[in-house]
């Protein structure tokens, strides 16, 4: 292993490279333990300090790794460095290389259902190995989650994987994680698109040079572009501010503080529906 665990912004993150989290999350198929994975990039560094439940569930995750490379430089100016970056998407990609040459099942949860669809058919094409013993677009009404949980317990998946926008991502984990039986749990945000083939991520350089956000405002200007230009100038401004006062670990909040969040976050989705 790279070491002890890295405090950054309060977070506790793993110092590992690929093949070590991937390891991690083979071990924990083979025993039948929780590997709930957890992501941060510039953006959850930001929300999270606003947002008590996507606090409270990076707090429950088993293994955190960075997946923005602004992340990864700011851990070393910190002096607690991390090995690489660990993008969401390249883990997604890789576990379900693990999934073929192993021949396990995933269960799939997320996006719409055309996109989901043409996923799920782009995965049987280059995994043919593999078994998806589940799938469900998310685009699901609060009242559904229970069922939907039931029916992931009784597929009996190996990997779940979550294409979901947070917090709904957060609070069906927070809500029936522990009960699914399912090893390794990784909510992949908007991977189901690339996957499916209906957004391009930005070339390798781009990646390499910590870029990839700006790749996705010039295919999004429009809607993209003040969302990264306030996110970005927060997290520099919190990285500043982090040199000389790091922040202290954040704990997990009282249950009620995440039920009343859980209940602004429906009845927010609600009236953008």
């Amino acid at each position: 292993m790279s070491g002890e665990r890295r405090l950054l912004f309060g977070m506790y993150m793993d110092p590992l490279r690929m093949e070590e989290a991937i390891e991690r999350c083979r071990t924990a198929i083979r025993t039948r333990q929780r590997m709930l994975v957890g992501v941060l990039n510039a953006a959850k560094i930001v929300n999270l300090r606003r947002n008590a439940m996507l606090r409270n569930s990076l707090i429950e995750c088993d293994m955190i790794v960075a997946d923005g490379q602004a992340v990864v430089w700011a851990s070393k100016l910190l002096g607690r460095p991390l090995p690489e970056r660990i993008a969401g998407i390249d883990l997604f990609v890789r576990l379900l290389a693990l999934a073929d040459a192993e021949r396990r099942s995933v269960a799939l949860l997320g996006a719409r259902p055309e996109v989901l669809t043409a996923m799920e058919t782009a995965i049987r094409a280059r995994y043919p190995n593999l078994t998806i013993s589940y799938s469900h677009h998310g685009y699901f009404q609060p009242e559904e989650s229970e069922g939907i949980a039931s029916d992931i317990r009784e597929c009996g998946a190996d990997m779940l994987f979550l294409g979901m926008v947070s917090p709904k991502k957060e609070v069906f984990l927070a809500t029936y994680g522990p009960s699914l039986g399912v090893p390794v749990l990784h909510g992949v945000g908007g991977s189901f698109d690339v996957l499916a083939g209906l957004t391009r991520r930005a070339p390798p350089l781009w990646q390499k040079l910590g870029m990839e956000w700006a790749y996705r405002v010039l295919q999004e200007p429009r809607r993209l572009w003040w969302r990264y230009l306030s996110t970005n100038s927060s997290f520099l401004r919190l990285l500043a501010r982090e040199m000389v006062n790091p922040t202290r670990p954040f704990e997990h909040e009282d249950e009620q503080v995440v039920v009343k969040f859980e209940r602004r976050a429906t009845m927010s989705g609600e009236r953008r529906a």
